[in-house]
């Protein structure tokens, strides 16, 4: 979940200016070398076929950063790299993970060239003026929700009563929880609400909490893989405004109208990453268990196995993205008050870098 504060990013924006310019400008002399080879974008695709590692100075390099620590949300991206999906349309990828500031803010001021973000950090970012894009859709349907262990028989929102939630501080927690609880004539009044930081779920729960917002394809089967019964209540079971994107590729306007080509580059390289992890799940896993092997082997597997099939579901190609998806939530945070004015919805994502 997004943990940065609007201010903070704007600040951070502010400051940055200066810095991001002569980074892009960096960028863009290092692009405009590789051109001066007789080779654009996709001419360095071609070459880099015939290349080996030693030759990589004729890649443009780029930076991505992660959301949060590496998981299968994002085994695209490392199947893209470790594939050499990016090297063929031309790309040095260099996936780093985010600091304290948070992958918005990284994006925002030019500090990394793509990131993992999430639609409802987008939307607010687009709302106090922070030119932030959405360019692909990692999953197309939100599979988040809240969990609890099955002995506390949190079954329904209205469950939620008397109950503690344990979440990160953000209010559009408070507000969901209160948007649920209102369908079923519940009293959120009734919830308490603490703030548990990145505290361990399986901990939290067996300590000073009942439930919590989690990603199912994580933290879920990590649940099945201990044998832990949890009960979970889907967003998208009670309200299609909040059936939104997250998480999603994004990037900012800058990147878009001066370094379009290398745009275009990484969504087909992403994409490349994420279709290989739709159709070889077992081998996508082992990917990105050898990338980081800190990670619990058996659970990046289980969850690849439950992911893979979601990345794209139902809709035309991996990556696509509907308007009424983002007018529909941004008009629900309006309603909550979590936005002081409307989103114009086609400035805040695109699918024009997506392959045909």
């Amino acid at each position: 979940m997004a943990k940065w504060g609007i201010a903070v990013l704007i600040l951070l924006l502010t400051l940055a200016g200066c810095g991001a310019k002569e980074n892009n400008t960096e960028q863009a002399d290092n692009a405009a070398g590789t051109n001066s080879s007789g080779a654009d974008a996709d001419g360095a695709s071609q070459e880099s076929g015939n290349t080996d590692a030693g030759q990589t100075a004729a890649l443009t390099k780029v930076k991505v950063v992660l959301d949060w620590t590496p998981n299968t949300n994002h085994t695209g991206l490392y199947v893209a790299r470790d594939n050499g999906f990016f090297k063929n349309h031309g790309l040095d990828v260099e996936i780093i993970q985010p600091g304290e500031a948070g992958a918005d803010t990284m994006v925002a001021t030019g500090a990394a060239d793509f990131g993992v973000g999430y639609q409802e950090g987008i939307t607010q970012a687009r709302i106090q003026g922070v030119p932030l894009v959405s360019i692909a859709a990692v999953i197309q349907h939100n599979t988040s929700g809240f969990a609890s262990p099955a002995d506390k028989n949190i079954k329904t929102p209205t469950d939620f009563e008397g109950k503690t939630y344990g979440g990160w501080g953000s209010p559009a927690e408070e507000a969901v929880i209160d948007s649920l609880m209102q369908e079923q004539k519940a009293d959120a009044g009734k919830v308490k609400i603490v703030n548990i930081g990145d505290a361990d779920f399986f901990t939290a729960v067996k300590k000073n909490i009942d439930f919590a917002w989690i990603y199912y394809a994580w933290t879920g089967v990590e649940a099945e893989l201990r044998g832990d019964k949890i009960n979970m209540i889907y967003l998208t079971d009670y309200s299609d405004k909040l059936d939104y994107y997250t998480p999603v590729l994004e990037t900012n306007e800058k990147m878009i109208a001066e370094r379009s080509d290398i745009v275009k580059a990484f969504v087909a390289g992403a994409s490349e990453g994420y279709i290989f992890a739709i159709d070889h799940p077992e081998d996508a896993a082992e990917i990105l268990i050898k990338a980081e092997p800190d990670l619990n082997a058996d659970l990046v597997r289980a969850s690849q196995k439950w992911l893979s099939p979601r990345y794209q579901d139902d809709a035309a190609r991996w990556g696509e993205q509907k308007p009424e998806v983002w007018t529909n939530y941004a008009d629900w945070m309006f309603e909550h008050k979590l936005l002081d004015k409307k989103l114009e919805a086609d400035k805040a994502f695109t699918n024009e870098f997506l392959p045909e």
